[in-house]
């Protein structure tokens, strides 16, 4: 079975077994034991910082209420507050000052460590057991709608991958409202960068010329902005100060994506992903198109960039209602326009997630693993023998299947 790692771009202090510390960045954040301190490392070097008993403001202020002219308010609680000096109010009201001061800066803490929390992006990496060639590694984006998207929604799939012998690498981006879309698009990028840095690392025993990206929904999306946009970023800019370029890339497989997002943004408000919330994601209107990978190959800024892409393969279930697979279809159709090389693998009656969760849970022959394993094992005859005459246990029975397809709301 493969061993599941969590690795860290700039340290790996091992937290337990077969398993590291996961950033991108080099703080990290956890809260201590003991419930009334925060613990903040910072690389080799911890800091405590107290943290007092939070405070109910509506408590606070309904204790000390006063007009307008300084005088207290006439309360229940009897004529004390009236016979009260002006020394007594104006102790009052500093005391409340204070307070209010106090819990001010608490709420700053808060935040500023909600901020440091954020940058806590990493990567799960999957390790096939035995062996010692180099092997070939997938970086997979998962999905999410832009706003749940987590890397351990990746493991099914990684794990099918790593029996195969092949490194597989989950990468984590921030959701919205974290970020919007072009956060989510550099945290992927950062990611891919990363790993096509390091993959060739004796700890890791990955091929450095056998790298490929594979996304999922929302990551099917920002994987192909982040290829693309790079891509681009080569021909305007060179590159110079590039942690990747798209040559790496030895091929690129999107499962279930939404590439034209000004065209889905209707479909996605019936669907409950409301346009207004959308909007915000995607920035603006403008951010539509920025960010949408249809529109961003349609450019005459980018034809130039066309050649630098890799073989790129679009993968879609017909019964889809999530994201139609016309969106599949007009996106392949607007890459063969340029002169890409793309191909587009449609499954009959298959919704947004029997690809991704039913299927391989159901067992058997799982055609989309096949189908990924044929691009990744396209030079290799040995492995494509191991791989026509693979199948997989049942994991759960089918009652429950079609049940959990029933109520997914995906």
């Amino acid at each position: 079975m493969p061993s599941s790692v969590t690795a860290n771009s700039e340290s790996s202090p091992v937290v337990a077994p077969q398993e590291m510390d996961v950033s991108y960045g080099s703080r990290s954040v956890r809260r201590a034991s003991d419930p009334g301190y925060t613990r903040v490392a910072v690389h080799d070097r911890e800091e405590i910082e107290e943290v007092d008993t939070v405070i109910n403001v509506d408590d606070l202020l309904r204790s000390r209420q006063f007009t307008s002219d300084g005088a207290p308010e006439r309360s229940l609680a009897g004529e004390e507050y009236g016979n009260r000096t002006c020394s007594e109010r104006q102790d009052s009201v500093r005391s409340l000052t204070e307070e209010v001061q106090h819990i001010a800066s608490e709420t700053s803490l808060i935040t500023r460590l909600s901020l440091t929390l954020l940058r806590f992006l990493g990567f799960d990496l999957f390790l096939p057991t035995g062996g010692h060639k180099p092997r070939p590694a997938v970086i997979f984006v998962t999905g999410g709608a832009w706003v749940i998207g987590y890397k351990a929604w990746g493991a099914l799939l990684a794990r099918q991958l790593a029996e195969r012998n092949i490194i597989v690498a989950c990468i984590d981006y921030r959701n919205f409202p974290q970020g919007s879309v072009s956060d989510m698009v550099s945290d992927v990028s950062r990611g891919i960068g990363h790993l096509c840095q390091n993959i060739g690392d004796p700890n890791i025993g990955g091929d450095p010329n056998k790298i490929y990206l594979v996304g999922q929904s929302a990551g099917a999306h920002l994987g192909a902005c982040a290829l693309l946009l790079q891509a681009e970023k080569q021909i305007t800019d060179g590159t110079a100060g590039l942690t990747w370029i798209s040559s790496q890339i030895k091929a690129y497989v999107a499962l279930s994506g939404g590439y034209n997002l000004r065209n889905l943004m209707e479909h996605f408000d019936r669907r409950g992903l409301y346009k207004s919330l959308f909007l915000r994601i995607m920035k603006d209107e403008e951010g539509l198109t920025r960010f949408s990978p249809e529109c961003i190959v349609r450019s005459p800024s980018f034809r130039d960039a066309v050649a630098l892409l890799p073989p790129i393969t679009l993968v879609h279930g017909t019964a889809d209602y999530s994201i139609p697979y016309e969106a599949s279809v007009e996106f392949g159709e607007t890459l063969k326009s340029v002169g890409a090389t793309v191909s587009t693998l449609l499954y009959p009656g298959k919704t947004h997630t029997d690809l991704f969760l039913q299927d391989p849970m159901r067992g058997g022959k799982i055609d989309m693993l096949t189908d990924i394993l044929a691009v990744i094992h396209a030079d290799d005859e040995e492995e494509q023998a191991l791989d026509a005459a693979m199948t997989r246990p049942r994991m759960v029975p089918e009652c429950l299947l079609q049940f959990a397809r029933w109520v997914s709301p995906f």
